[in-house]
């Protein structure tokens, strides 16, 4: 989780970048063939960041559900990320 569980539209936690930095060098460092998960604040304004940091995963509810164009916000995320 990268904000405070409990209910939507939160704050990404800045700190969780190097959370996930971390995870991803210990991954790497036990040849690990595991995928890093990041659920909670997920925004366009910080997914690439978070990809970059490692995660395999990005999970977003608010950033795409709540502007009411969901398809077109989904692909500008998708596109923000590859």
């Amino acid at each position: 989780m990268s904000v405070n569980p409990g209910f939507g539209g939160q704050s990404f936690i800045p700190t969780s970048i190097d959370k996930i930095q971390n995870l991803a060098a210990m991954i790497r460092s036990m040849n690990l063939s595991t995928l890093i998960e990041v659920d909670g604040g997920i925004t366009l304004d910080n997914a690439a960041s978070v990809a970059e940091a490692g995660a395999d995963i990005l999970v977003t509810g608010s950033a795409v559900f709540s502007g009411g164009a969901i398809a077109s916000s989904f692909k500008e995320l998708q596109h923000t990320i590859l």
